[in-house]
């Protein structure tokens, strides 16, 4: 089986579909008046930024925005958005070990969506201290992942003993892939946060959840 690198860059290129589906119409149009207000005039570090489709929601809104991704096809898909390089940058980068370039005081916000489901729970509290110690204190976070949702989600495949969860998706020439997809609870969001950040707020919508903070 290939591994979860090795399926965000086979499916680059039809990423996108999944905000077309109807079902999550409500939910996409709340979400981008969200990020806009909560990143209006923020000089936002995005991580896994992926095609870039949550990239060109809050440039709208941000001062700037560097979205970092570690995978090529990805950051080609974004790139073709033709969004405006005085105000959005895209580099390759590692958003589990962030470019030694990155330091306090260089962004106000850190964006990051489907990236939290795939941090280990075992190892959720070491990352947020690593984007503490690189971003800073009183740093915006802002988190948005999915819920689980029956009859919608993919089944999820297997759980290991720490909670986290994987599926086994394909792509458009039936390889079969093992992605890891946890679906945290609001308290279990809380508690994590609470350890690093302050003035903790989960939202939960139908299709997704997002989660507010302050990096202490």
């Amino acid at each position: 089986m290939k591994t979860q690198q090795e399926y965000y860059a086979a499916v680059a290129a039809t990423y996108d579909l999944q905000y077309e589906r109807p079902e999550v119409e409500d939910d996409l149009e709340e979400l981008h008046e969200a990020l806009t207000e909560l990143l209006h005039g923020h000089k936002v570090l995005e991580l896994a930024c992926g095609s870039g489709y949550w990239t060109e929601i809050i440039a709208d809104a941000a001062e700037s925005v560097r979205a970092i991704d570690n995978s090529p096809q990805m950051l080609a898909a974004a790139r073709e958005r033709g969004l405006d390089e005085d105000f959005v940058q895209f580099t390759e980068g590692d958003a589990f070990s962030l470019p030694d370039d990155i330091a306090p005081g260089q962004f106000t916000a850190c964006f990051a969506a489907g990236l939290w489901s795939q941090v280990p729970r075992s190892s959720q509290d070491k990352y947020l201290a690593h984007l503490r110690a690189k971003l800073g204190k009183e740093v915006l976070l802002v988190l948005l992942d999915n819920n689980y949702v029956e009859g919608y989600s993919e089944p999820i495949a297997r759980t290991d003993l720490d909670g986290n969860s994987f599926h086994i998706l394909t792509d458009t020439k039936g390889e079969r892939y093992e992605v890891a997809q946890s679906y945290p609870s609001d308290s279990w969001l809380r508690k994590r946060l609470s350890g690093a950040a302050k003035e903790v707020r989960v939202e939960r919508l139908e299709h997704y959840w997002l989660a507010t903070c302050r990096l202490k």
